[in-house]
């Protein structure tokens, strides 16, 4: 078993984007490799096995890829095995895809209603079926995402986890808290290390990271062979960019400007338009540039600002009038 720990945390960990439901679309891949260099695997949004099984449009439009997006994997989700392998087929038949990735973690209330997401770490048996049949559907790497467990009940990751293992799993992601927790409390990245400790497959850290410091602690508490970067990428592109400068290097860059942030904001605006169109594109980018604005003087009128924006040069003339007051 691959046990070994030392204090020393190892530097070499790959940093990756978590696939964020709303968030990380086309144009906000783009943007992270554009803004940061990151030229390793990214994932999808999730995407519905049962949405590809009834032909959703709107599913099928999630698997879109450029070329500048790629390498990719999609994450999918569901609770029927026969749709699951169904969409696993589907999807591995498509040019650009170079992995799977099935979700297990997702706490959304409609989800877990259905039974998807979060709520199959309730049904080990269900998700170890699943598992299996995504891995006789394709060839391609299949990882899988998940929880620690639905509540601090059933604190079940180490079992799933080698469950997945079981089942030719080749990655594992564990979120350090459970459903219920959503995204509260910190998350538990000793319990993540246990997971690590159980599996000899590549085990990915995921919760709470967002600065160097936090960075280095997860890599030495878990041993992890990767970390995943969440809500702290959301209107911080740059930070795969400062956080892999620093682990090879051991120096910190410092944070972007307000006029870098402004000249991203305009340059992820644009990419959204091109992909969404002016009215669902200016709706989506309000989120977006709040999350840019976060933390900058002036950022709860200029947020104000922009949730009231409609047109392409309303967004403009902010950004302009803002940028360099």
């Amino acid at each position: 078993m691959n046990n070994s720990h030392s204090n020393e945390p190892n530097k070499k960990v790959p940093l990756m984007l978590a696939p964020m439901a709303g968030v990380t679309d086309s144009a906000f891949r783009i943007i992270v490799r554009e803004v940061s260099g990151y030229n390793g695997l990214m994932f999808s949004e999730m995407v519905s096995s049962t949405g590809l099984h009834y032909k959703s449009q709107k599913t099928f439009e999630m698997l879109q890829f450029t070329e500048a997006e790629l390498p990719i994997s999609v994450q999918l989700f569901g609770s029927n095995p026969d749709y699951v392998a169904e969409a696993a087929q589907y999807v591995s038949q498509l040019k650009n895809v170079s992995a799977i990735d099935f979700n297990l973690g997702c706490p959304a209330p409609k989800i877990v209603k259905n039974g998807e997401g979060s709520a199959l770490m309730k049904n080990p048996e269900l998700t170890a079926e699943i598992l299996r049949t995504i891995r006789r559907s394709t060839t391609l790497p299949v990882s899988v995402k998940m929880r620690l467990g639905f509540d601090s009940e059933h604190i079940n990751a180490i079992e799933i986890a080698k469950i997945a293992e079981e089942a030719g799993v080749d990655s594992i992601t564990v979120h350090g808290r459970t459903r219920d927790q959503f995204y509260a409390g910190t998350a538990d990245w000793s319990a993540i290390a246990k997971v690590k400790q159980s599996v000899n497959i590549p085990v990915i850290a995921n919760g709470d990271v967002r600065d160097f410091d936090s960075l280095d602690e997860i890599i030495k508490v878990t041993g992890c062979d990767g970390v995943m970067i969440g809500r702290a990428a959301m209107g911080n592109a740059w930070i795969f960019k400062r956080l892999r400068h620093y682990l090879d290097t051991g120096e910190k860059l410092p944070a972007p400007t307000v006029e870098d942030k402004f000249k991203i904001l305009r340059r992820h605006l644009d990419l959204l338009l091109e992909f969404k169109g002016e009215y669902v594109g200016i709706r989506e980018m309000r989120k977006h540039a709040a999350w840019y604005t976060k933390g900058l003087s002036g950022g709860s009128e200029l947020r104000d600002k922009f949730n009231n924006a409609q047109t392409k040069s309303d967004f403009i003339n902010i950004i302009d009038n803002a940028a360099f007051a």
